[in-house]
């Protein structure tokens, strides 16, 4: 299954970065043409007050936390990224389940990473507005369902033999 493993995580990456670059294409090019301008963040709606586009330069977590601490956030993930790719190739766990599930959040991982090493910033730009949500990006996605998966794994099948 390691096969599928690297080739799920390539496969997130460049689809994650593939987004970001057709999303800072596109605020570049309506730059101060765009519907709105918050705080010198282009926001263009695509379901007023529901979803939009909104072009942020996120140095931290989630709702901006850590912001101040990119390196520290950079160091952590590569770390865990690290730890999880090893746990795969030394364990080969044959559960698709918990397989999938690391695949999605390690893939993530690394689409989020390559912004913090290449920018010291990570691109969101899908903003759920209609709850405060901060603003996110396909790795975004990806590292949420795999904890889902990955969750739903350890609830119902970690205590399972592995055939």
């Amino acid at each position: 299954m390691l096969i599928p493993f690297f080739a799920g995580i390539l496969l997130i990456t460049i689809l994650d970065q593939a987004a970001k670059l057709f999303a800072v294409g596109l605020f570049v090019q309506y730059g101060s043409t765009a519907p709105q301008l918050i705080d010198g963040v282009t926001n263009i709606p695509l379901f007023k007050d529901v979803f939009h586009f909104t072009y942020v330069e996120n140095p931290g977590a989630g709702w901006g936390i850590f912001s101040d601490h990119t390196w520290l956030l950079t160091i952590v993930t590569f770390v865990v990224i690290i730890a999880a790719v090893t746990y795969m190739v030394v364990k080969r766990p044959a559960n698709r389940l918990l397989v999938t599930g690391v695949t999605f959040m390690i893939g993530g991982a690394v689409g989020n990473l390559i912004d913090r090493v290449r920018l010291g910033y990570v691109i969101d730009f899908f903003d759920f507005t209609l709850i405060d949500f901060p603003v996110f990006n396909v790795a975004d996605c990806f590292i949420t369902v795999g904890a889902i998966i990955f969750v739903i794994y350890v609830i119902f099948f970690s205590d399972k033999k592995e055939k």
